[in-house]
């Protein structure tokens, strides 16, 4: 049975307006919402996992002489470029042996460790690696941006309503 283009199909479900909103508006920003947490905690990981050595004094004191090796190594190949670094790992790692041996038993954060370091004036590589780590950006433009598309969103639909 051939079917114009005003006619209505009774086997077709007719959905509310509620229901209209929930699957084209509000689900999308759900997917998108978690879409876009997933990526900060994975861009989270990346970073703990190149300077999470560096984020207080109890990380620091509690790495082994392995991992604190490794996290030297990871550090000086991700601020690496054509194989030159301002950072040499083996002088990073004793460095830090160092480092973990002078700083006290109290948790320290690492801009006061900075400082210290920067006093003693004795860890050039430590102290390239704490400014490394603080001058990072840290943003929360994209989740600014995301929340300001919403509000232009529900402008829009609030303004579209008809009563």
């Amino acid at each position: 049975m051939k079917k114009q283009f005003d006619e209505n199909n009774h086997d077709e479900e007719i959905q509310s307006a509620e229901e209209f909103f929930r699957v084209n508006y509000f689900l999308v920003v759900v997917d998108m919402t978690i879409a876009s947490l997933k990526d900060r905690f994975e861009q989270l990981n990346i970073f703990e996992n190149i300077f999470g050595f560096l984020f207080d004094s109890k990380k620091l004191k509690s790495l082994g002489d392995n991992e604190l090796r490794e996290s030297c190594t990871k550090f000086k190949t991700t601020f690496s470029h054509n194989n030159l670094s301002d950072v040499d790992a083996n002088d990073l790692f004793f460095e830090m042996k160092v480092l973990q041996m002078t700083l006290p038993n109290v948790l320290i954060s690492s801009l006061e460790i900075l400082e210290l370091v920067k006093v003693a004036d004795c860890y050039p590589n430590v102290s390239i690696a704490y400014r490394i780590l603080l001058t990072m950006p840290v943003t929360v433009a994209s989740a600014e941006r995301s929340f300001s598309k919403l509000k232009l969103l529900k402008s829009y639909l609030r303004s579209s309503i008809k009563y």
